[in-house]
This record gives structure tokens, C-alpha cells and sequence, in this order.
């Protein structure tokens, strides 16, 4: 049975490292894959990257298959992910489970080509356009130590500096209930 996994906050360490490449596959490994799709689903995320579970591996989940128009698209594990090339330009609303609480509108790539392992460490290549692309620029991100806050202006990121600064002090839950309930 997948357990749930405490999601790691902005402020930790470990969100602005570079991920180590996965060189081995195993049980224990199929089993974290595991643990991120549950601990993913269970946040209301469409995607997942192992530092986000405090885990410094090259590895990232994606579902997007909730949404009507990707309900045919399969459930990806992104095993060494690079992203080979890009085209084209899109600005959309990004949240992140370890930015609770922040969206802000984000310029990202609108068609990748992405190069990641299977299971069996056998080299796939697959190109992604639109959401799908989109939430794996931002998880690889994540592999490399980025934050979609990173792209946002300075302006923007005055603007978020409290937000910010309370989900450092993990504070953000309470904080912003009582904020929420002010409004």
C-alpha cells in the first residue's frame, strides 16, 4: 500500500539543489514511484519531483489526467529528464505543492521534446505540448533547483515576499487562514 510523504516547503535546502542522476532501479525504488503518485494525488498535484519529497534523485511523476482534455494522456515517471528542445512561448497561472497558497503567471516553452529513462533505463523520447508540457518544464525545474517563483519579475516577487516569507517560518497554514478569513 503507497504512503503518503511530507512535501518539502520553500526555505528547505534541498529545493535549490541539483539533483543526483538515478543509476539504479529496484524495489525500493518502484515503491517510492509509488509513494510519489499517492503522496501527488493526495495534494492535488499534477506533478511531483523527488526533491519536493526531500530526495536529491533525478526523478519526477506527472498525472494530468484529471482534466477533461488529457483524461487519454498516461501517467509519466520522468527517470533523468532532460529537456532537448523547445518551441514557441505560453503564460499561464503555475502553482506548486511546495508554494502553497502562491500562483503567479509564468512564460514556459508551449512544445518541448523530452529526453528520460523508463523503468528498464532504456532512453525515451516524447514530445509534449500545452499543459503536459508545461508541468514538465516546472518539475524538472525542480530537479535542477529552480522554483517557477524564479521566473516571475522582481516587482512580482516583492509583492510575495510576505507570503514567502511565512512559508519559510512554516507558518503559511495558519497564516493564512486567518488572512483568508479577513478578506
Amino acid at each position: 500500500m503507497p504512503k503518503q510523504l511530507p512535501i518539502t516547503t520553500y526555505g528547505m535546502e534541498i529545493l535549490r539543489m541539483k539533483s543526483k542522476p538515478v543509476e539504479k532501479i529496484d524495489v525500493k525504488f518502484i515503491d517510492l514511484i509509488q509513494n510519489m503518485f499517492y503522496t501527488m494525488e493526495k495534494a492535488s498535484g499534477v506533478g511531483l519531483a523527488a526533491p519536493q519529497i526531500n530526495l536529491s534523485k533525478a526523478v519526477a511523476v506527472i498525472d494530468v489526467s484529471y482534466l477533461d482534455e488529457y483524461q487519454d494522456f498516461k501517467p509519466m515517471t520522468l527517470i533523468n529528464p532532460e529537456i532537448i528542445s523547445s518551441s514557441g512561448s505560453s503564460t499561464e497561472e503555475e502553482g506548486c505543492l511546495s508554494i502553497p497558497f502562491i500562483k503567479a503567471e509564468v512564460e514556459r516553452a508551449e512544445k518541448i521534446t523530452l529526453k528520460y529513462f523508463d523503468f528498464n533505463l532504456k532512453e525515451v523520447t516524447v514530445d509534449l505540448e500545452g499543459f503536459p508540457a508545461r508541468v514538465a518544464q516546472h518539475e524538472i525545474d525542480h530537479l535542477n533547483g529552480i522554483l517557477f517563483i524564479d521566473h516571475l519579475p522582481k516587482e512580482k516577487l516583492k509583492e510575495l515576499k510576505k507570503e514567502l516569507a511565512l512559508i519559510k517560518k512554516g507558518k503559511v497554514e495558519t497564516e493564512y487562514l486567518l488572512y483568508s478569513k479577513l478578506k
